[in-house]
């Protein structure tokens, strides 16, 4: 199981925060699943097959355990007045939420088309 590139502190707020100011540098993908969750383990086979073939440049990858880190996993997506789901991405760029996706959405085709869009 591949490990985050950066560390997001427990408060959902600072957590955001920190999400945020990370993606003005470049965008930043979190990741949210759970060792429990077939979905999960599926698409989190799919994010390692989109980042041993993508051809531009990687976001900074975030994961966030559902089932360890709960409040964080709940807490951010209510800062963010958005459905919280397992598994989910949320790719940020340039400060700002830009896009979420879940469960079977969660494919190496739909990290490409995500990424790419940011680079237009």
């Amino acid at each position: 199981m591949r490990t985050s590139d950066h560390s997001l502190p427990a408060d959902p707020a600072e957590a955001l925060a920190t999400l945020q100011k990370l993606s003005e540098n470049g965008p930043v993908l979190v990741f949210k699943r759970s060792g429990r969750c077939g979905i999960s383990h599926w698409a989190e086979s799919e994010l390692e097959q989109f980042l041993q073939s993508y051809r531009g440049s990687l976001p900074t990858l975030v994961f966030i355990d559902v089932l360890g880190e709960r409040a964080l996993a709940r807490g951010l997506t209510a800062e963010l007045d958005i459905t919280h789901q397992s598994p989910q991405a949320l790719l940020f760029a340039d400060g700002e939420l830009k896009w979420v996706q879940s469960h079977h959405g969660l494919d190496s085709d739909g990290f490409t088309k995500a990424l790419d869009e940011l680079a237009r």
